[in-house]
């Protein structure tokens, strides 16, 4: 891995951990194994790798994401294996947790690739729950973009919730809870 890539990934790390405040340059470089003039012959500044990190996060989100939800099969079940996938949920969303950290939410530029992924992952599953529907796996009368926002709002809202809980609990329920409900939509009783 490369100078550059090891500061990315470690920067993409701390900001999981500590938030942008939190991941000082002096951090980056002590978790990138590499010296101070390593930081700035690559990056002019600590928001300039903050946002090659988020880029980076969200690629790699919408990446995965997209992989799930573009395989073949009925859309409840490409839904499901998008909602059910292994995830550190006591850690948290690596993209959602950005949304709580005012420093970002307050710079347009670190903000947007946040808020761009949130707005692709309402649309990609609007997109799967709009092709149940059509193919007759959902009622007819399934509303895809409020599908869609509910969906994400259970993830990111059971993230949350078991970081409050301190357990995974709490997150499965969520997802569950909403999962039933769509399943309850269906009508080839897949789920």
């Amino acid at each position: 891995m490369s100078t550059a890539e090891r500061l990315v990934e470690s920067t993409r790390e701390l900001l999981w951990e500590r938030g942008y405040v939190g991941t000082s340059p002096r951090a980056v470089l002590e978790r990138a194994g590499v010296g101070q003039g390593s930081m700035y012959h690559h990056f002019r500044s600590k928001r300039e790798l903050a946002l090659a990190a988020i880029r980076r996060t969200a690629e790699e989100l919408r990446d995965r994401a997209g992989q799930e939800l573009g395989a073949p099969g009925a859309a409840l079940d490409r839904i499901t294996a998008y909602a059910r996938r292994e995830r550190d949920v006591l850690r948290g969303c690596p993209i959602g947790r950005l949304t709580q950290d005012p420093d970002v939410m307050a710079d347009a530029e670190l903000r947007a690739p946040v808020d761009d992924t949130l707005r692709w992952l309402r649309g990609r599953l609007a997109e799967v729950v709009a092709e149940g529907r059509d193919r007759g796996e959902l009622d007819p009368s399934t509303d895809p973009d409020l599908t869609a926002a509910a969906l994400v709002a259970a993830v990111q809202g059971g993230y949350v919730l078991a970081r409050a809980a301190d357990s995974a609990e709490p997150f499965h329920q969520a997802v569950t809870g909403v999962l039933t409900l769509l399943a309850d939509r269906s009508t080839t009783g897949s789920g």
